[in-house]
């Protein structure tokens, strides 16, 4: 009762496909009648990047609106610890002050 058992792999069921054979295909490569320069190459492959004064202003605005919403979203998360502390320290005193005031009852 107490042994594992471990589980047998099922006859595989249904239609099995052969794998299908790839043909290897011939690699034709393609030299330029005039090679260019290693600069040039470089220089067409890599993109340059221009900072205009539009885009850098949208870039100023951009990191300035995700730190005031990263802000905001922390200032609040602070404020609601804040809140739920003090109405938990108040519901404390309030069950002591119960408590003390049944005691005198008695």
């Amino acid at each position: 009762m107490f042994k594992p058992k471990v589980p047998t792999m099922p006859q595989p069921t249904g239609l099995i496909t052969q794998p299908t054979i790839v043909e290897p295909t011939a690699v034709v490569q393609h030299t330029p009648q005039s090679p260019m320069p290693l600069a040039a190459q470089t220089a067409t492959t890599r993109p340059t990047v221009q900072l205009t004064p539009g885009s850098v202003l949208a870039l100023v605005g951009g990191g300035a609106a995700v730190v005031l919403v990263v802000g905001a979203v922390m200032v609040s998360m602070l404020l609601a610890v804040a809140i739920t502390g003090a109405s938990v320290a108040i519901c404390a005193l309030v069950i002591r002050s119960l408590i003390a005031s049944a005691d005198q009852h008695h």
